[in-house]
């Protein structure tokens, strides 16, 4: 497909040009090209100086029917495969990014720029995608402004104007970073009531790094739900749930004598903790703080208290 495009956005090609563009060697571009002819796609070479490989009558394909909206949604998939383990996936779509006419290519990388994937969630259970998704994916691509009604929880409902930036898939739980009157804010995506895309320009700064931007705002949070820390003991196969409940706030730091795993948990409070720990029931043994410990006790004491007697 990368070749194809080249050939199509350009015109004429040697086997070297597509293997430097393409970072492949220059025995696997005469192969590809070798392989679109024997498909059946008009691409023949021309020998001798100024000569190369070309679509025959400047012939095309159905890949010319790529629309704008087409190639940026294609290219969000570079912010996913940036954070995966598929080393292949992202080197194949950046390669393609590059083999896309000039009309699209800024779009493109417009869009694969703005999704961040942070793959470590916060703990607790993951959602389901937003109903929001696929209009605020097109508003950060094509810079326009939203209007929505946020839930802000404690602020209760409010409807504002912002500049939307970027989008961040945190484990299934999506954000929107955009800019405001105040300053720059974070919408998570599940908390908003209504949404209007508005044929209005958004401001974006230029420089916009939506992946260091997410980081300080994980520092940010994460700070603020590790205040209390404790250590405790549970069985190895145990610890993976452990780290599904607190999130990157289960670490693993040796091992006890009996055989069991020894892990430090934190959450922003001492009951925080011992609620995230209190499903597990005796299969946790918390050793330190004695405030979880007793908040975990206390915990106990209720549920007896109100689901201790039947009948």
């Amino acid at each position: 497909m990368a070749t194809l495009l080249l050939m199509q956005a350009r015109g004429r090609l040697t086997a070297a040009e597509v293997a430097s563009e393409l970072e492949v060697s220059v025995a696997t571009a005469r192969r590809d090209l070798s392989a679109l002819s024997t498909a059946g796609i008009p691409v023949y070479p021309q020998p001798g100086r100024g000569g190369g490989w070309s679509l025959v009558g400047g012939a095309r394909t159905d890949l010319t029917g790529l629309t704008s909206a087409e190639a940026q949604a294609l290219f969000l998939l570079i912010g996913r495969a940036s954070s995966s383990s598929s080393v292949d996936a992202t080197s194949a779509l950046r390669k393609l990014v590059r083999a896309l006419p000039a009309t699209f290519r800024a779009d493109a990388e417009a869009a694969g720029r703005a999704l961040v994937v942070d793959p470590v969630g916060w703990g607790g259970s993951a959602r389901a995608r937003s109903p929001w998704l696929d209009e605020l994916q097109g508003a950060v691509v094509r810079r326009r402004q939203v209007s929505l009604t946020y839930d802000g929880r404690s602020r209760g409902l409010s409807t504002r104007t912002v500049d939307p930036w970027a989008l961040v898939d945190k484990e299934s739980v999506w954000y929107l970073v955009a800019g405001t009157r105040s300053g720059r804010r974070t919408f998570r995506l599940d908390r908003i009531r209504s949404l209007t895309v508005l044929d209005v320009p958004a401001a974006r700064p230029d420089d916009l790094d939506a992946g260091e931007i997410w980081s300080s705002i994980v520092d940010d949070v994460e700070q603020r739900r590790s205040r209390v820390s404790a250590t405790v003991l549970v069985d190895h196969f145990l610890v993976s749930g452990l780290q599904g409940r607190f999130g990157r706030h289960a670490t693993v730091v040796g091992a006890h004598d009996d055989g069991r795993a020894v892990v430090e948990v934190a959450s922003h409070t001492a009951r925080s903790v011992a609620e995230h720990l209190a499903g597990f029931g005796g299969a946790v043994e918390v050793l330190e703080p004695p405030a979880v410990r007793a908040e975990l006790a206390a915990i106990g004491a209720e549920l007896v208290a109100r689901n201790g007697s039947v009948g």
